[in-house]
């Protein structure tokens, strides 16, 4: 098992296999490095190294009660890029994932990223304010940490087999093994994190970080996601970017990692460019 420890104290969990030109997947919540399998193993047998962590709190981490907030988060991940020398690095970030991958790139990615893309991801703000009109009303994110306090081993059942896949919408192909990985890996974290990380994906505003990125970006979202809608998250995202692309999923639901293997990882791939044509490069 490999992990470091943060300079507050806090043991990470990572993944890092492979060599070339580093990958480094940002996970979503609740969920861990492991949520990331198949786009590792895909990039893996491409001639990439891959790299994936758990978040403090999550997974395999410590399951800290403090620093679950996003400026910690991305200093986290700072401290596991200076860790393992990764340079010329792409970083893909599911949902709050995204929202790791816009802080670290904004404030702490320069000279080491060399592009970046958010899937799915919470950015630019997700809460209902009088500067972001169209943003979900604080009352959703209170009945999730609400629902996550009353029973939480059943709540992560009713996410996954319910609005995160899309697996409610009529005609769905439900699969009874992403949904019970999906609790698994929810259930391996700590509730007092997994509690404050509701605030830090919900009401953290990347308005600031995705006006700061300056390496080509790639940003896809499913015009049917229920956990993040599209309207308020990738179609403001992109403008805000400077060097963004766009790449809308007709019908895509959230976890486009698991209901869209195929075609995000082809996705991905296009976009960051084959590991062997780069390294005949340098």
């Amino acid at each position: 098992m490999a992990a470091f420890t943060t300079r507050d104290g806090t043991e990470i969990f990572y993944k890092d296999w492979g060599t070339g030109q580093p990958i480094v997947f940002h996970h979503g919540w609740p969920l861990s490095a492991d949520d990331w399998d198949a786009q590792m193993l895909f990039f893996l047998n491409k001639g990439f190294r891959v790299v994936a962590h758990d978040r403090r709190g999550h997974g395999r981490s410590a399951q800290t009660d403090a620093g679950n907030e996003m400026d910690t988060y991305a200093a986290d991940v700072a401290e596991l890029a200076a860790h393992l020398d990764l340079r010329d690095a792409v970083h893909i970030g599911h949902s709050t994932g995204g929202g790791e991958v816009a802080r670290y790139v904004a404030q702490h990615g320069k000279g080491r990223v060399a592009k970046a893309v958010l899937i799915s991801a919470v950015p630019p703000v997700m809460v209902k304010t009088a500067a972001n009109p169209g943003g979900l009303p604080i009352e959703v994110f209170d009945g999730l940490r609400t629902a996550l306090v009353a029973n939480r081993a059943q709540f992560y059942l009713d996410l996954p087999t319910g609005p995160f896949f899309g697996f409610n919408r009529p005609g769905a192909k439900v699969s009874e093994g992403a949904i019970r990985n999906w609790w698994r890996q929810g259930m391996m974290g700590g509730a007092k994190a997994h509690y404050d990380c509701i605030a830090a994906f919900s009401e953290t505003d990347f308005t600031q970080d995705l006006k700061a990125i300056d390496v080509p970006t790639l940003i896809i979202h499913g015009d049917d996601d229920q956990i993040v809608p599209i309207g308020g998250a990738a179609m403001l995202s992109s403008k805000l970017v400077k060097a963004a692309t766009l790449k809308v999923y007709p019908g895509g639901a959230h976890g486009l990692a698991v209901t869209a293997t195929d075609q995000l990882n082809q996705d991905l791939l296009d976009f960051v460019g084959p590991a062997e044509v780069r390294q005949a490069a340098e």
